[in-house]
């Protein structure tokens, strides 16, 4: 008989960190991306419009950050405290301010 380890769910979770981000310049351009989220206009959509990161074509999307290296410190401290499906407020780091979903 082989053993097979079940994940929870939560589990899984925990080992995904898969994100989206829009990443503009200053403070103002991500508090107005932020009201048109609030809104109701899709994330990917606004990534493409907004976002000067090379993955705006892709509508931000980052992939699976876990156990990358060469992530920013403040970018993942901040998609870490997200849920799956939670969109974050203004992150700053030393690339700009960013606009985080984890998916």
């Amino acid at each position: 008989m082989q053993y097979h380890k079940q994940m929870s769910a939560s589990d899984k979770q925990s080992l995904s960190l898969n994100a989206r981000h829009i990443l503009v310049p200053d403070r103002i351009a991500a508090e107005d991306v932020l009201r048109h989220l609030k809104s109701g206009k899709p994330f990917e959509e606004l990534a493409r419009k907004y976002s000067q990161c090379s993955s705006a074509p892709q509508g931000g999307d980052l992939g699976n950050l876990f156990g990358k290296k060469n992530v920013d410190s403040d970018f993942l401290e901040a998609l870490e405290l997200l849920k799956v499906g939670q969109i974050s407020g203004v992150v700053r780091t030393r690339f700009g301010y960013h606009i985080i979903q984890r998916y």
